[in-house]
């Protein structure tokens, strides 16, 4: 007999982050025999007896070869067996009753979106891109309620809510493409606030330029053949030096930046990333007018 959930997991060359997340997974309220969990491993550069040394018996494990993370969760749901399907990263800690949770708002919705809290390094100042992260990244409540989608990282559906929408595309923003097309299908949407995970702010600037630098490209082959592409696309990009002083208010009065000297470095972080994206954005336009 299935379990009644299957958690698909993708992974790539991130084993300290995949133990923590599959002990999570492990501990939480439902009954273990209720659900299982599949690793889909985005054929990661690591010794494959280190890879299963961590998975143990927690999950079953299974690869990608083709790269991206929507690739190996496409992968994970076809090794899947189960009728209910809840997604979540690598590197991301589920609280004990994320699944629980996430499943009983099934109960009411074809698509779930759970909240997702940002988790920093305890015991040292905060840097500018984990203030960043703290105040701008992951407001999945405004995303299910207002955009439409629900990150990946933090998603539940049923397996034939899967099937009718498709899988997950590569190259694109996966987590909204999938959601505007599962809302187009006429299924429901919304969140669930009790199905929490947490997941870790990008420390450093590299890891938030490396961040971006995907949403950049991701968001730009998701306007490929829109009409006056091009041009809609480096207007957005020279607005966003002004951006910086509209989401200023929101740095400074936001609680979880602890003191003065948090607000002027993420103030700094958030200056400094608008720049840079409507650099690369305006970089991307002229590649592709070039093309």
């Amino acid at each position: 007999m299935p379990p009644r959930a299957s958690v698909i997991v993708p992974h790539y060359n991130d084993l300290d982050g995949l133990d923590r997340c599959l002990a999570a997974l492990s501990r939480q309220t439902l009954p273990r025999d209720d659900y299982e969990i599949v690793v889909a491993d985005n054929d990661s550069p690591v010794p494959a007896a280190e890879l299963k040394r961590v998975i143990a018996d927690r999950a079953r494990l299974v690869t990608a070869y083709e790269r991206g993370a929507g690739p190996a969760r496409n992968t994970g749901v076809q090794a899947s067996e189960a009728p209910l399907l809840a997604f979540t990263d690598a590197d991301c800690i589920p609280e004990p009753d994320w699944l629980e949770a996430g499943l009983r708002g099934l109960d009411r919705l074809d698509v779930v979106g759970g909240r997702v809290r940002v988790a920093t390094t305890p015991g040292r100042e905060l840097t500018g891109a984990e203030g960043f992260e703290l105040v701008f990244a992951f407001d999945n409540r405004a995303y299910v309620e207002t955009k439409g989608f629900t990150v990946t990282a933090n998603m539940f559906c049923r397996r034939a809510t899967f099937d009718t929408v498709g899988a997950f595309r590569n190259g694109v923003p996966e987590d909204a493409d999938w959601g505007h097309r599962a809302v187009r299908h006429g299924f429901s949407i919304g969140y669930v606030a009790e199905a929490c995970v947490w997941h870790p702010a990008r420390a450093d600037w590299t890891q938030l330029q490396r961040k971006w630098e995907r949403l950049n490209r991701e968001a730009y082959a998701a306007t490929e053949g829109r009409k006056w592409r091009l041009l809609n696309w480096r207007l957005r990009a020279l607005a966003l030096p002004a951006s910086v002083l509209f989401h200023a208010p929101r740095v400074l009065g936001h609680d979880a930046l602890p003191d003065w000297r948090a607000r002027m470095v993420t103030l700094a972080a958030l200056a400094r990333i608008r720049l840079w994206r409507m650099k690369h954005a305006l970089q991307l336009a002229s590649d592709g007018a070039v093309a």
